[in-house]
């Protein structure tokens, strides 16, 4: 390789190099006739058995109504009733399991927080952003946050109409990847009912702590989503989020 070539080379590896220390995503694997260095094996099966783990695990209910606390919580099940039913059968995630019994609440806004796929990504970041969310929306302390377990997105559909909430705010874990397994995702849907779209919804994603939406941004974001869906009477592709915005911040 001649000298222009190798300082050609050695300027697109730092280029990559600069652009991983931005992410914890796999941006770059050296190019060449050669196996995986060890250290990124190593790293890539240590990713991956906890993204399985993270699929595989289940929720510590009792310890997250603890951490929730002083908010009340009522507990829910999907009709997958096991997680293996779970994870072959997306649909019974959807559905509330035969005999949910739910009281009326007739609330503004609830919040259901879903063990979807990572259950670590609801254990590190549920309690958090439920707390964040309380200082910015103080109605919410006065309705109690349904856990559900065995939870697809639209679970909040059917919870939100068997208990009359205006509006339901569903935290579940994320599908997990390579290199983060404890992501939560926010979903915010107006008017929920059984058969929603998922264009009914807005969707805030990538909460976490490794370079992702910590939970006091994150709150902010779906607070202010929460008032101008109630501005706008509507959620999913009819409401952009402009909560990025100075100015949208300071009119909402």
């Amino acid at each position: 390789m001649t000298g222009g070539a190798m300082d050609k080379a050695r300027g697109k590896v730092a280029a990559f190099e600069a652009l991983a220390r931005l992410t914890p995503a796999r941006v770059r694997l050296d190019a060449s006739a050669r196996p995986v260095p060890l250290a990124d094996l190593m790293a890539f099966q240590e990713d991956h058995a906890a993204a399985r783990d993270a699929i595989h695990g289940r929720v510590g209910w009792d310890a997250l109504a603890r951490a929730l606390a002083p908010l009340a919580t009522l507990r829910v099940a999907s009709a997958a009733t096991e997680r293996a039913v779970y994870l072959r059968r997306p649909d019974l995630g959807r559905q509330l399991a035969a005999g949910a019994d739910l009281p009326r609440l007739d609330c503004p806004l609830l919040i259901v927080i879903g063990d979807g796929l990572s259950a670590r990504g609801v254990e590190a970041n549920a309690a958090a952003l439920v707390a964040a969310l309380v200082v910015r929306l103080p109605e919410l302390a006065e309705v109690p946050v349904i856990l559900a377990e065995g939870a697809r997105v639209a679970l909040g559909d059917a919870i939100g109409a068997a208990t009359g909430a205006g509006m339901v705010l569903m935290l579940i874990g994320e599908r997990p990847g390579l290199t983060v397994a404890d992501s939560l995702g926010a979903y915010l849907t107006l008017a929920p009912r059984v058969g929603l779209r998922d264009s009914a919804r807005n969707c805030v994603s990538n909460i976490h702590g490794h370079g992702g939406l910590g939970p006091e941004a994150a709150a902010d974001r779906l607070a202010w989503l929460v008032g101008a869906a109630r501005q706008l009477g509507a959620t999913g592709v009819a409401l952009k989020d402009e909560s990025g915005s100075a100015a949208a911040l300071q009119a909402d």
